[in-house]
């Protein structure tokens, strides 16, 4: 029998040595470590699978079918080994424990009277020479969470009530310490599988563009995230975005920040103005979160986000740059010297004011890596006088992947914390036999002019006869409407990539719009014509004027070495 003081002891042990874990098995390591050998020569303790996960734990009686984990073992030999899952066989003192949550003191006289329907524990107390046994539920609230198993065997001395009464003790804090763990679990493994769905896929090859993501994400969960988005004319608008905090709140709220701004990427807009209409949609979410009741746990954490936004032009070999509250972009040009990007900072993202998000354009020649980061990143990495800097300035022609290897192996070496994300785009430019440009005059002959031009290119390109038609009636309806409603000068470029872009460019700032002409008009149809025709149409618009475009997909063909499917 152990001594009073001895049993104090071990209990205030046990309340100073275990809960300081967030994870259900690092919470049962911590009580067979702090009772073994104190209490106990050996001690297993088997919690319900679905509590593991982060379930909410049955009430009492559990099903017979519920299976339970063996999450930790100390001591003399397992019948089970960590980690299994099983069902509690009927008629055992541990089956019995979770059918009305009472501990029992099972003195063991012979492993040959243990109950049949478990011969493994039975062969274990044989070859450990078990002679007393204490099996405890972890409970709380009726609610039944697992079981715990104290043995004592050769020369320890056998269990007696009053051990009993220290058994349920110890694992009564063992149970609240084992449910906060779960409830954290349950948080964890949400904001965990939220963010995962949310982010993009690993990026698929593309033809302008190589994409080489770092992403080491908070054991918490968190709302970092990256994009590249596809853009007619072979452009790709690259994208890192953060939202502050951890948790199932953060990866939420960066759900719908990503969403938005793929609706606003379809409208092809300039980064400027994208992450202006970005804002408008992160000040509602603040607004809403503001508006909560005082005691909801997010009232009182201040909605905070970054973005920045890179569109890519691999034909002129331009990118466009805007940012709100993240560090500025690195480019490290084919040489491997470093160009500063003077991009100018915006206001983060939910904070209401008229404050703009200036956007810069920069020519990057092909072969350039463009480096953008989150904030976590600035002072590591893409400062000039980050440690890991060198790192970055050394890419040239370096493949990005390794690139990428090497400075998150010395991002862990430096043990850094929080989540860290960046994303390396090396450029590619499209081959110039891909790209068709004409100038166009502002007279009734420019529509004859282009489709003349349309007809020979697409030849060249071997396009199939149904969709050269169909490009032709496009190019004339958007040539047509260019020279009755445009400003000269006019232009007309194709693009052929994954889709075959038709695009027709003038001087004017005034935006088109689908009319639905009446039978008796003469005019109105022509984009009307054009939205029916293509896949996609919109328009862009550029420091002098717009340029409207449509695109179709192209099927059999080869593009750098890819068939289109």
């Amino acid at each position: 029998m152990t001594g009073l003081l001895n049993r104090l002891a071990l209990l205030e042990a046990v309340r100073t040595q275990v809960g300081h874990r967030t994870n259900v098995a690092a919470v049962c390591r911590e009580l067979v470590d702090a009772v073994v050998p104190a209490f106990a020569g050996t001690t297993d303790v088997e919690v319900l699978d679905d509590v593991v996960r982060g379930e909410e734990p049955p009430t009492v009686p559990v099903r017979r079918s519920v299976p339970l984990r063996r999450a930790a073992h100390r001591g003399g030999i397992s019948a089970h080994p960590v980690g299994d899952v099983r069902i509690l066989p009927a008629g055992t003192p541990f089956s019995d424990v979770l059918s009305d949550l009472r501990p029992r003191l099972v003195p063991i006289v012979e492993a040959d009277s243990w109950p049949a329907t478990e011969p493994a524990g039975a062969d274990a107390i044989r070859r450990s020479g078990a002679h007393s046994l204490i099996v405890a539920p972890l409970a709380l609230r009726g609610q039944a969470l697992g079981v715990v198993s104290f043995y004592r065997h050769r020369h320890e001395e056998p269990f007696d009530r009053d051990d009993v009464a220290v058994a349920s003790a110890i694992c009564a804090h063992a149970a609240l310490c084992v449910n906060n763990a779960r409830q954290y679990m349950r948080e964890w493994i949400i904001a965990s599988t939220v963010q995962r769905r949310l982010l993009p896929r690993p990026p698929s090859r593309q033809a302008t563009v190589e994409l080489s993501p770092l992403h080491r994400p908070d054991p918490e969960g968190g709302g970092a995230w990256f994009d590249a988005i596809p853009l007619p004319g072979a452009r790709t608008a690259l994208v890192v975005g953060d939202v502050a905090g951890r948790g199932i709140a953060a990866a939420t709220t960066m759900g719908f920040l990503r969403t938005a701004l793929h609706t606003l990427a379809a409208l092809d807009l300039q980064p400027d103005e994208l992450m202006a209409r970005l804002n408008d949609t992160a000040v509602r979410l603040a607004t809403e979160r503001a508006a909560l009741p005082p005691e909801d746990p997010l009232h009182c954490e201040p909605f905070t986000a970054g973005c920045a936004v890179a569109i890519h032009d691999p034909v002129d070999l331009i990118c466009t740059i805007a940012r709100a509250g993240l560090p500025e972009p690195v480019a490290v040009l084919p040489d491997g010297t470093s160009a500063r990007l003077s991009v100018p900072p915006g206001p983060p993202l939910g904070e209401a004011g008229t404050a703009p998000f200036p956007s810069t354009t920069i020519s990057l020649p092909e072969g350039s890596t463009l480096a953008m980061g989150t904030t976590s990143l600035a002072d590591e990495v893409l400062a000039a006088t980050a440690p890991l800097r060198p790192l970055l300035a050394d890419t040239g022609t370096t493949p990005l992947p390794d690139v990428r290897d090497s400075i998150e192996g010395a991002l862990t070496r430096a043990h850094g914390t929080g989540e860290q994300l960046m994303l390396l785009a090396r450029t590619k430019a499209l081959p110039a036999d891909q790209v068709l440009t004409t100038p166009l005059p502002a007279s009734p002959e420019a529509a004859p002019m282009a489709r003349r031009a349309a007809r020979r290119r697409l030849k060249v390109w071997e396009v199939d006869e149904e969709t050269a038609y169909t490009t032709e009636l496009i190019v004339s309806e958007l040539v047509g409407n260019a020279v009755r409603y445009g400003t000269p000068p006019l232009r007309l470029r194709l693009i052929r990539d994954r889709m075959l872009t038709c695009e027709v460019g003038d001087a004017a700032a005034g935006a088109p719009r689908v009319r639905h002409a009446r039978t008796a008009d003469e005019t109105g149809r022509g984009l009307f014509i054009v939205a029916s025709l293509a896949d996609q149409w919109g328009t862009h618009y550029e420091a002098r004027g717009k340029t409207v475009w449509a695109q179709q997909p192209l099927r059999g063909h080869h593009v750098r070495g890819e068939e289109i499917p």
